[in-house]
């Protein structure tokens, strides 16, 4: 499996991409992200046409086991995120 690729490449190939320098696409990808955290805590969803869509999704109160010891605890109800990914990754990775 290859390395992910990490902030500062994807900011560069996102200045390549947009013909851009680094400090603009730098401060698109951020506010995108901002926008994409400050839509999915508070309990909205975000589509990326082509890639997936982030949505947040709240787990009941359930028992769990702690692997040390064997015991089972009750786990308090919370949220998490999640991501279904685009048919259209999908198919460009597998086909």
């Amino acid at each position: 499996m290859a390395k992910p690729m990490t902030k500062t490449q994807l900011v560069a190939a996102l200045a390549e991409e947009m013909g851009a320098d680094k400090k603009a696409s730098g401060a698109a990808l951020d506010a995108v992200c901002a926008l994409i955290t400050r839509e999915v805590s508070g309990g909205g969803a975000v589509t990326l046409p082509g890639v997936g869509k982030i949505y947040c999704r709240e787990r009941p109160e359930r028992m769990v086991r702690n692997p040390a010891t064997g015991e089972q605890i009750k786990k308090d109800a919370d949220k998490v995120v999640k991501m279904t990914i685009a048919k259209a990754l999908k198919d460009s990775v597998n086909g």
